[in-house]
């Protein structure tokens, strides 16, 4: 429902340009097809929730594998975006861009078709991995393209915009093709938008690389990946088998390449990523902060569009309908942020946001054990505001905190802290919410061993196998619904709570200094 604007790529060259050349139709044109591409990362991001009923009961995916369908893009981009950040810019990113528009919409074409659950969580990695392409080429390129500075920022606003916009659109789009068509319809779309981008990238956007890039480091790209892949698998095993030795092994296992990756980079002339900058407090801070926040986030609202469908019994347009308040609310406090910050500072205005959206969720906290839809839709916009506000102060907060001719990495680095509590997130309070679904199931031995099975599993297998099924599977139906309620109430609050840790954080280590 909120997606944050993804970053630019480490090693970013920089504008040497001494008389910066005012960019023409045709530089507008190419940014144009830059945003249009950022913008269907957006929609991809949102538009799956609510296609996760429908594809559950297609592809009789168990809620272990609904996890890791929406769990698998954004692990696969957290762990390569910085990779292929360096990989830009040592190849070239309009190079490195169309390979990745090519590759994101043959990924789309075979998540689209996917006949099992397990080729579409293999067909969601790969779009991972065209994701890791395009995101950080995308705004490399227009630091490039747009020399002159007045004209840069205006084209930066555009671009963030569309990500802002994109993520507002998706659940919109997809109830409108969830409406009409089936699931594979939100992978589909991908595909026109993307050959428009493919041929307009190819004809507008000109090439460019940094001449100065230091050959690409392998074994670096290998260990990032390796610290990130058995961390998240360790904190979703643990999270369904409790601790046991393959859990142990492979937290073992990421902290060792976490580490070793630490150490080489302080020996590389041109790291993958300047660990250095996590010596400053401020920006060390504000990471954790923005890596509590998504994680409270996109944990909770992953199983949103569901209980909406599922325990409200929407239709998947009306679902997504219902969520738009949350995203359009994060885009139009856009307007006030600059504002906002200027007065209070911007640890001030980051800690202001986040318990803004830590009271949000406290209303749908209590709003979602209730029935009309006034006070989801209030709890929302809350959320919105908070979230919308505390990206654009994190994101000011970043930069802020290292010198100008390091904020290419250091964005960067916050992509990944972004796409690691998606991924976390999704893991760790899906999980809880699973846990605490069953747990509040009634007694389910007059069901058949079939029937139980679908129940236990998960709330929209249980929906598909109780249909037609009589009082008694009624009756199981609808403790099905309160038990889902009532997890989705519990995973609000904790969220709650995570968000007013990080609004703490966030007042006492990022600076606040006003500025005019």
């Amino acid at each position: 429902m909120t997606s944050a604007t993804p970053s630019p790529s480490v090693g970013a060259t920089p504008d040497t340009t001494q008389h910066p050349v005012r960019a023409g139709a045709r530089q507008w044109a190419a940014l144009g097809a830059l945003t249009l591409a950022v913008t269907l990362l957006a929609v991809d991001g949102t538009v799956l929730a609510l296609a996760m009923p429908a594809l559950t009961a297609d592809l009789g995916a168990t809620s272990t594998e609904v996890l890791w369908i929406g769990d698998a893009y954004s692990f696969a981009l957290a762990g390569l975006l910085i990779s292929m950040g360096t990989l830009a810019d040592r190849i070239g990113r309009r190079r490195l861009l169309l390979i990745g528009v090519a590759g994101f919409g043959l990924a789309s074409l075979a998540a689209a078709f996917a006949p099992t659950a397990g080729w579409l969580i293999a067909a969601r990695v790969l779009l991972g991995v065209a994701g890791a392409t395009l995101m950080p080429s995308t705004l490399s390129i227009v630091r490039n393209v747009f020399t002159d500075p007045a004209q840069r920022t205006r084209a930066i606003a555009v671009w963030s915009a569309g990500a802002s916009g994109g993520a507002a659109l998706g659940p919109l789009v997809g109830g409108v093709l969830l409406e009409h068509y089936w699931w594979g319809s939100v992978f589909v779309i991908n595909l026109p938008i993307m050959l428009l981008v493919l041929i307009s990238v190819a004809l507008l956007v000109p090439e460019s690389r940094n001449p100065a890039a230091a050959r690409f480091d392998l074994v670096s790209a290998v260990l990032s990946v390796a610290a990130i892949v058995p961390l998240v698998w360790a904190v979703k095993h643990t999270a369904k088998s409790g601790v046991d030795p393959a859990g142990l092994l492979a937290a073992a296992l990421s902290v060792g390449a976490a580490l070793v990756f630490v150490r080489r980079q302080r020996t590389l002339r041109t790291p993958l990523v300047d660990v250095t900058l996590f010596a400053r407090p401020a920006f060390t801070g504000t990471i954790l902060v923005s890596l509590i926040t998504i994680f409270a986030f996109s944990g909770l609202l992953f199983f949103f569009s569901q209980y909406l469908q599922l325990v409200r019994g929407h239709s998947p347009l009306e679902a997504g309908l219902r969520e738009l308040p949350a995203t359009l609310a994060s885009i139009a406090v856009v307007v006030v942020a600059v504002r906002i910050i200027a007065r209070l500072g911007v640890g001030r205005a980051l800690a202001a946001a986040l318990l803004v959206a830590a009271a949000g969720l406290g209303v749908l906290a209590v709003t979602e054990g209730a029935a009309g839809y006034a006070g989801l839709a209030a709890g929302l916009i809350l959320v919105g505001l908070g979230i919308g506000m505390a990206f654009t102060a994190s994101t000011d907060a970043i930069l802020s905190a290292v010198p100008r001719e390091r904020a290419g990495a250091a964005s960067a680095i916050s992509e990944m802290s972004y796409e690691l509590g998606v991924a976390l997130g999704i893991a760790l309070l899906g999980t809880l919410h699973m846990a605490l679904y069953r747990a509040g199931l009634p007694d389910l031995s007059g069901l058949t061993v079939p029937a139980r099975a679908a129940v236990t599993d998960s709330l929209a297998a249980g929906t598909q196998a109780l249909a037609g099924t009589g009082e008694q599977g009624a009756q199981v139906l609808a403790a099905a619904r309160d038990a889902f309620a009532h997890g989705m109430q519990i995973t609000s609050a904790i969220a709650a709570v995570l968000l007013v840790v990080s609004a703490l954080i966030a007042w006492k280590v990022i600076p606040s200094g006003r500025r005019s």
